[in-house]
């Protein structure tokens, strides 16, 4: 089964004393590009959680965001009295104002804010853990959602391809009678009597030159190990667009060979068929 490498998981987690938010959000991406926001208290887990996130997502532009909202009496910010006292002492001595005021200009000075580096307690790290475990389930599961939606639309833009395959291989008989018909009506027009062993020489090899038989096995091989690979087990997205490439290379040779309108047709039809594959193949893991 296929995955999308579009996602999003959210989990919250209430501590007595502060309230945490967990978002993991990705988009399609060659490569995994992971991006990480949180408070610097947590900062010595981020390589844990990197490799924790690398090793259940794999691919896609993944921004995991940790959200700290304190509910409690509990900061780690204190104002630093001392320094902002001597603040006050010396602007009196520069200028004139009530208490407020130098207060206020005296907090926005540096290290009138002092903060508190704690330690991560181990027990609410571990229950941390399993809101980013939860979170990360919440956007796989999301991308296996997504990813059942693009496979249906695989399916039924490789059933249009197909049907539109039937249709050039009926119409072939009728495409070579036409190239046979113009080369004798050819013939005829220059009014001169040919060789007709010579004749039949050439004939065979412009249909030869024409002949899409081998471009008509090899994009019904191509459609079929599609179909396959949806149905496995892991999702492949590079597979995939190989084998669209592969699948694009039959369907131009069809076109450059067919040299017959009612034909080209179906195969512009095609085209636009696979150019919406590729398209969507862009987001698959």
């Amino acid at each position: 089964m296929i995955q999308s490498m579009t996602g999003y998981g959210k989990s919250v987690l209430q501590l007595p004393t502060k309230k945490i938010s967990i978002e993991i959000k990705s988009l399609n991406s060659k490569n995994l590009d992971l991006n990480t926001r949180m408070p610097s208290m947590y900062r010595e887990k981020e390589l844990n959680i990197r490799k924790l996130i690398a090793s259940k997502l794999e691919r896609g532009k993944v921004d995991f965001s940790l959200y700290v909202e304190i509910t409690g009496e509990e900061t780690s910010t204190q104002i630093n009295k001392t320094v902002v006292t001597e603040y006050m002492k010396q602007l009196r001595n520069v200028v004139e104002g009530d208490e407020m005021e130098l207060l206020k200009m005296a907090i926005r000075l540096p290290d009138a804010i002092m903060t508190e580096r704690d330690d991560i307690d181990e027990a609410e790290w571990k229950e941390i853990s399993k809101e980013i475990d939860s979170s990360i389930e919440k956007i796989q599961q999301y991308r296996l959602d997504e990813g059942e939606t693009l496979e249906q639309d695989f399916k039924e833009r490789v059933a249009n391809i197909k049907t539109l395959l039937d249709a050039v291989i009926a119409m072939d008989p009728e495409r070579i009678d036409g190239v046979r018909e113009r080369l004798n009506r050819g013939i005829a027009d220059i009014k001169e009597k040919v060789d007709e062993n010579r004749f039949e020489q050439e004939l065979v090899y412009y249909i030869e030159k024409f002949d899409i038989t081998e471009e008509k096995v090899r994009l019904q091989n191509h459609l079929e190990y599609f179909e396959k690979a949806l149905k496995s087990s892991d999702s492949n997205g590079k597979k995939l667009a190989f084998i669209g490439q592969e699948m694009g290379r039959e369907i131009n040779t069809i076109g450059s060979k067919s040299n017959y309108a009612p034909m080209q047709k179906l195969v512009v039809q095609m085209k636009d068929e696979l150019e919406k594959i590729k398209e969507q193949l862009l987001n698959v893991l």
